[in-house]
Order: C-alpha cells, then sequence, then structure tokens
C-alpha cells in the first residue's frame, strides 16, 4: 500500500457453512508469516461488552482531538 491511500478490508463468509476452519481462510493462509504460532482455531463469540449511545437529529462534533492549555496556544501563535 502506497502512503496517503486508503485500503479496506472485509472478510465474507457464507452463513450456511455450519463449520469455520483457520484453514479454509484465504486471509490466514496467504499471511501466515504474521502469527508466531499455530492457529488453534477461532476465538469464541462473545456478545457486546460496550456500547455508544447516538441521539436522533444530532450533529457529529467536530473537535480537535488534542487541544492545547491556552497559555501554550497563546504561545505557538506568537
Amino acid at each position: 500500500m502506497c502512503s496517503g491511500c486508503e485500503a479496506f478490508l472485509a472478510y465474507v463468509m457464507n452463513p450456511s457453512t455450519k463449520e469455520v476452519r483457520v484453514q479454509d481462510m484465504r486471509t490466514i493462509c496467504e499471511f501466515l508469516s504474521v502469527f508466531s504460532e499455530e492457529l488453534s482455531g477461532l476465538p469464541p463469540n462473545r456478545d457486546v461488552e460496550f456500547g455508544i449511545e447516538l441521539y436522533e437529529n444530532t450533529t457529529p462534533v467536530s473537535i480537535a482531538p488534542y487541544r492545547l492549555a491556552p497559555k501554550e496556544l497563546k504561545e505557538l501563535k506568537t
């Protein structure tokens, strides 16, 4: 991938298949060198442990992720 380019990864599964094996996943087989040891299987299915409540008809908040203290901001501007 080139620097600054967007990349997407999607893994599509057939829900009618009963058993999923690690050996059948092409992406894992192509990148075996990434894994340090033999994969014993897929992780167990888990429930979602958290959630983010969204409110209808609200606009997204757009703020800088890291804000400077007013004193630091003043120093940068001068």
